[in-house]
C-alpha cells in the first residue's frame, strides 16, 4: 500500500473518532451543567474542557468570557477551530475523497452523507435547539461509519490503518475525559461526606460513565454504588470495556502487528510496552502516584506512538 493512501485512511478514521469524542465531552459537560451547582463550579467545568483539549488560548482569542453557549459554538461549528466537530467531519470527508478508490461505496457514502447532513443541521439551527440531540446524532454517525467499515471493507492493510487511527484517537480522548473530570471534582466532591454532595457525586459520575457508554457496563461489572476509584479502574485498566485505555492499546498493538512483520520497529516496541503496563497495572498504585500525573504521561506516550507510526508507515510531515 502507498504510504500516502495509508495516511489518508489513518486520518479519516482519527477525525471521525475525534468528532464523536468531542461530542461526548461536550455532552457530559452539558448534562452536568444542568445539575444544581454554583456558577464558579460550572465555569470551571467548561474551562477544564477547553484546557484538556488544549484549546483555551484559541478560545480566549475569540471570546471575552467562558460561557456554555460560547464554548459549545466554538467546539461544534467554528471552522477556524481545527478540533471542532464541523472541522473534524470536513477533514474526515476530504481524506475519504482523496482515497475514494480504496473505500467501498458504503464507506464513502456514509462519510459524504454525514458531512452534508452536518451542514444542513448547522444551517437550520438544530444544534442550538437541542444540543443533546445533536451530540447523539454525531455519535450515531460515528458508530455507523465504524460499522460500515468493519462490515464492508476487505480485511487488509487499508482496514488495519483505519482501525489504528480509530483506537489511537480513542485512547487519547478517553484519557483526556478521565483526567479533566477527576481533576475537576477531586477537591470538591471526591468521596463526598454529606447526603447532598453524595447525591451530586452520583449524578456526576453517572454522567461521566454515560459519556463513554459505560453506565450499564459499570453496573454489570461492579454491581455496586458508583465509586470514583472503580470508574477510574473501568476506564483505564479493564480490557473488556470497549473505550478503556487497555482495550484501545490492545487494538493498536494487534493492528500494528498486521501491517508490520518487524517487531523491532519503534511504534510496535512503544505500544507493546505501554500495553504491558496496562495489563499488569493496579488502580491502587496509579491513584497512589497520582491519576493526573499518570494520564498526562499516558497522553505523551500515545502521541509518541502516533508520531512513530507516522514516521514509519505514513507520509512524513
Amino acid at each position: 500500500m502507498l504510504s500516502r493512501t495509508a495516511d489518508h485512511l489513518f486520518w479519516m478514521s482519527r477525525y471521525t473518532e475525534r468528532a464523536e469524542n468531542t461530542a461526548r465531552l461536550l455532552d457530559v459537560n452539558y448534562q452536568t451543567s444542568l445539575l444544581p451547582q454554583s456558577a464558579a463550579v460550572a465555569q470551571m467545568g467548561w474551562q477544564g474542557l477547553l484546557s484538556i483539549s488544549e484549546l483555551l488560548p484559541a478560545y480566549e482569542a475569540l471570546y471575552a468570557e467562558i460561557t456554555p453557549e460560547n464554548v459549545m459554538a466554538f467546539m461544534v461549528k467554528n471552522e477556524d477551530n481545527p478540533s471542532s466537530i464541523i472541522s473534524c467531519l470536513k477533514a474526515a470527508r476530504e481524506n475519504a475523497r482523496a482515497v475514494r478508490g480504496s473505500l467501498t461505496t458504503e464507506v464513502w457514502e456514509t462519510q459524504n452523507q454525514t458531512w452534508l447532513e452536518m451542514l444542513r443541521k448547522i444551517k437550520e439551527g438544530e444544534f442550538e435547539r437541542d444540543p443533546g440531540q445533536f451530540f447523539e446524532w454525531v455519535k450515531f454517525r460515528s458508530h455507523l461509519s465504524r460499522g460500515v467499515t468493519v462490515g464492508t471493507m476487505l480485511m487488509d492493510e487499508a482496514l488495519h490503518f483505519m482501525r489504528l487511527g480509530t483506537f489511537l484517537e480513542r485512547a487519547d480522548n478517553t484519557a483526556r475525559l478521565v483526567d479533566v473530570k477527576f481533576h475537576a471534582v477531586e477537591s470538591d466532591f471526591f468521596g463526598a461526606a454529606n447526603a447532598q454532595d453524595q447525591e451530586y457525586d452520583f449524578y456526576h459520575w453517572s454522567a461521566i460513565l454515560r459519556s463513554v457508554s459505560g453506565f450499564e457496563i459499570y453496573r454489570k461489572v461492579y454491581r455496586d454504588v458508583i465509586q470514583p476509584e472503580r470508574v477510574a479502574e473501568l476506564l483505564v485498566l479493564r480490557a473488556d470495556m470497549p473505550r478503556s485505555l487497555h482495550a484501545c492499546l490492545n487494538e493498536v498493538v494487534s493492528n500494528l502487528a498486521m501491517v508490520s512483520s518487524d517487531s523491532a520497529i519503534e511504534s510496535r516496541r512503544r505500544s507493546g510496552k505501554l500495553l504491558a503496563e496496562l495489563q499488569y497495572g493496579k488502580i491502587e498504585e496509579i491513584l497512589a502516584n497520582g491519576l493526573h500525573a499518570y494520564l498526562t504521561q499516558f497522553l505523551d506516550r500515545v502521541n509518541d506512538i502516533g508520531a512513530s507510526i507516522s514516521r514509519e508507515f505514513l507520509v512524513p510531515t
